[in-house]
């Protein structure tokens, strides 16, 4: 309601009811008329100077002496009434304060009815996205329920978490394809502004600073069982650990000795890399701009490893082999070549941490269609008893399944200790010492 369209009150009665000895009056009366549905009833206090007592006296028709006095709002609401005034205490108070009271009751009660929708609206929509019953959904929840909407408001939390949840819908339930016929999945690789217009309708829907964005990230935290993130970094890093590129030039993936065949100035400058005895680090958009370039010749084993010191031991000893190294869970570009590796016939082979993250990566990896390298229960077992016990470091984090070898998973879960790839670096070394095609 505008004040255009509230009475105005004549001017002779506006002049003695707006004297400042009544300023706190008409004050105390707002506060209490919004707090009380805007009836006039109940009451309350205002100190009165003389000019104060005499001007409320006479509209009330009774003697009030100076000080602390006690009103009763009905009775000032029917003086009004019956004064020249000519309407009641609501009206009144809105004239003399500049502007319309609120029932802030029920806008409270509003309120809360909107924000009880909106918690009922995300469970149906989690329940309709086979998001209900995921193992992260409540610790994400409880972050939700923390503040971060509330503070955002209704209408731009409810906007931000339909979008949210299409996301992860999006990015938990991509449809797998064969690539190439061969029943290597293909995983689904997405820049973020792509992935914005697709369940957002903005391609600036996911960018940084955006609710939807924040809320995206913090249930990938929560399924990941990390932290939220605190910094641009931690947040990209985020993203990738899905698939999803932010740019296609910060995430690279390692690679040693990849000597593309053909005629191709790529190939060609990847063969000259190779002779060089140099490591190379590949970006999204490199991969992405040689895309018919078949990458090795078919039946070529390809070794992928998780940590960096494996390659930089590779390269030192100059060793002969092709060897990847992923740095930890794939980057966007990790992925892609892990993809065009496979689809060119490469014998791609994986082997990473004995830790749950590293077990979760190279489940994620294999069924990519690569196969486990030194990743089964008994080269985790022959490690734990060729390390020293100061060299031996609890598991933590959620178990994760080990498809190619369940016995893999019941071993790490009965011994309790993790084994980092570095631990098995001779024995890595040695394999690369011998390539082998098929």
């Amino acid at each position: 309601m505008s004040t255009h369209s509230l009475p105005r009150l004549p001017a002779p009665i506006r002049s003695y009811l707006n004297d400042p000895s009544l300023t706190a009056l008409w004050a105390a009366a707002r506060k209490r008329l919004e707090r009380n549905r805007l009836a006039p009833t109940g009451t309350v206090q205002a100190q009165l100077d003389a000019e104060g007592a005499n001007r409320l006296g006479g509209l009330l028709g009774t003697r009030l002496e100076p000080g602390l006095r006690r009103i009763q709002l009905g009775s000032l609401d029917a003086a009004l009434r019956a004064s020249a005034a000519q309407c009641g205490l609501v009206s009144v108070v809105a004239d003399l304060t500049g502007h319309p009271l609120q029932d802030r009751m029920s806008a409270k009660e509003a309120q809360q009815t909107a924000w009880t929708a909106l918690w009922q609206q995300l469970d149906a929509d989690l329940t309709e996205a086979g998001l209900a019953h995921a193992g992260w959904i409540g610790d994400w929840l409880r972050e939700l329920r923390s503040g971060i909407l509330t503070r955002a408001g209704i209408e731009a939390a409810t906007t931000a978490l339909g979008s949210a949840v299409r996301t992860i819908k999006t990015l938990t339930n991509t449809p797998l394809h064969p690539p190439d016929g061969t029943g290597a999945e293909a995983v689904k690789q997405w820049e973020l502004s792509e992935l914005a217009a697709h369940t957002t309708g903005d391609a600036h829907g996911l960018d940084e600073g955006r609710l939807t964005s924040l809320l995206v990230l913090k249930a990938i935290a929560a399924a990941c069982t990390l932290p939220s993130p605190d910094s641009a970094a931690s947040r990209r890093l985020l993203w990738e650990r899905v698939g999803v590129s932010t740019d296609t030039l910060s995430g690279t993936v390692m690679v040693w000795r990849l000597a593309p065949p053909g005629p191709h100035p790529w190939a060609q400058m990847m063969r000259t890399r190779r002779d060089l005895a140099l490591v190379t680090h590949l970006t999204l958009q490199e991969l992405r701009t040689v895309p018919d370039v078949t990458l090795t010749e078919p039946g070529t084993t390809v070794y992928i490893c998780e940590n960096p010191q494996v390659l930089q031991a590779a390269a030192r000893y100059g060793l002969p082999s092709v060897l990847v190294c992923v740095s930890g869970n794939p980057s966007a570009a990790g992925w892609e070549l892990l993809q065009r590796l496979i689809a060119s016939g490469a014998n791609v082979a994986y082997h990473g941490d004995f830790d749950w993250p590293g077990v979760a990566i190279a489940e994620r990896v294999i069924r990519l269609g690569a196969r486990p390298w030194r990743m089964y229960s008994t080269d985790y077992l022959d490690a734990l008893a060729a390390l020293p016990a100061d060299r031996l470091t609890p598991l933590t984090g959620t178990p994760a399944p080990s498809p190619w070898d369940p016995q893999l998973e019941a071993m790490m879960a009965q011994r309790g200790l993790a084994v980092h790839e570095e631990a098995l670096l001779a024995d890595l070394l040695g394999d690369l010492r011998a390539p082998s095609n098929g």
